[in-house]
């Protein structure tokens, strides 16, 4: 504030406290104190030590000063220009008084502030939700999967859904026996559901759980086909994958259950992660971390890597033209870097000729296991 724009004397409302009567005064600043002259002609000294300010911190707001503490006198002025004379005229003392050009200032910082908790926010949500995700998935007990992963499933496919005939179904189950049979000691023990749906997908549940539809088993041409998806869903248990994003996708108390690994408390989260899974797309380094490992299993196994290759190139070939595969494709997205990935990952790990799968077996009758 300028020398000139500073003003030493101010129009007011002086109230005396003892009744409610509100008079028009004139209030001089002064270097100690405030002299307010009322309409009624009296004087008063206000020194600065005695004054407290209860009103006008805000823009627009009408300053109120008040002395006293049994019959509080008041003053009332509408321009908050008076409070910056006041810092102008006598410094010190109204220190102690709220200085309006001080407003911007404080309109920054809380506009700083604001900003502050938008990017830790965003920090926490992109980056430390996600690790606190992986350290906890890391830490909970088999059992606890296992239930959750039974929930989802009996979810995904009500009764009646599942395609549960024996023979066929060993066929599969032997597929993934021979997938994990390299594997080192593993807690889980994998159980594979084919639900009657044309949709063209498959998920892996928490536990050892994995849910092909019958939309991919059809559509898979060859064993080796059906077992490449099945040794990236297994990499997907493996790697809790799945439970890694559905403690960080659900909910606050589905987090502590995870935490506390509260086997009873987790069935109570079946259907909001039944839903969450259905509808999951993993993260590009998941996916390609399923991809290679499910390579190296399949690798292990002596199955054709070409079957693995071939199913994910059909997909992304097809995928445009065919809205059946989309499903599948939305949450595996089966990319040319992809499939270029898993051919470099074939070449590099291919040490002895592959061995035929089911032979003397009818693959298209086994694909009919929904029949």
């Amino acid at each position: 504030m300028t020398s000139a724009s500073v003003r030493s004397d101010w129009e007011g409302i002086y109230l005396d406290g003892r009744t409610p009567t509100r008079q028009r005064a004139r209030i001089r600043l002064m270097r100690g104190g405030l002299e307010v002259i009322t309409e009624t002609g009296g004087t008063l000294w206000w020194p600065y030590g005695e004054i407290r300010q209860t009103q006008g911190f805000y823009e627009g707001e009408q300053v109120r000063l008040e002395r006293g503490r049994d019959l509080t006198e008041a003053l009332l002025v509408g321009d908050a220009g008076f409070l910056a004379s006041l810092h102008a005229i006598a410094p010190e003392p109204a220190s102690r008084f709220h200085h309006p050009g001080r407003r911007s200032r404080r309109v920054w910082l809380t506009a700083l502030a604001a900003v502050a908790v938008l990017v830790i926010g965003a920090a926490l949500y992109l980056w430390g939700i996600p690790a606190a995700a992986g350290v906890v998935a890391a830490r909970v007990p088999v059992s606890w999967e296992e239930r959750l992963g039974h929930a989802i499933v009996e979810h995904l496919v009500p009764a009646g859904k599942a395609c549960a005939e024996p023979a066929r179904q060993r066929v599969i189950e032997d597929l993934v026996r021979r997938l994990t049979a390299s594997l080192p000691r593993q807690p889980y023990t994998f159980r594979v559901t084919v639900v009657n749906d044309a949709t063209v997908n498959a998920l892996a549940a928490p536990g050892g759980f994995i849910v092909v539809f019958r939309g991919l088993l059809e559509r898979a041409r060859t064993p080796e086909e059906l077992a490449g998806v099945l040794a990236h869903e297994i990499e997907h248990v493996l790697q809790r994958h799945a439970t890694k994003a559905l403690v960080q996708h659900v909910s606050t108390g589905f987090l502590l259950t995870a935490l506390t690994g509260d086997v009873s408390g987790v069935m109570a989260y079946g259907v909001q992660s039944a839903r969450v899974l259905g509808a999951l797309r993993y993260s590009r380094a998941a996916e390609e971390e399923a991809d290679a490992e499910g390579m190296r299993l399949l690798l292990a196994a002596r199955i054709d890597p070409a079957g693995m290759i071939a199913f994910f190139e059909g997909m992304g070939r097809q995928g445009s033209a065919a809205p059946a595969v989309l499903k599948y494709l939305s949450t595996h997205p089966a990319s040319g870097d992809r499939v270029a990935r898993l051919q470099r990952l074939a070449r590099a790990g291919v040490q002895a000729p592959p061995v035929r799968l089911l032979e003397g077996y009818d693959w298209p009758d086994i694909r009919r296991i929904c029949a």
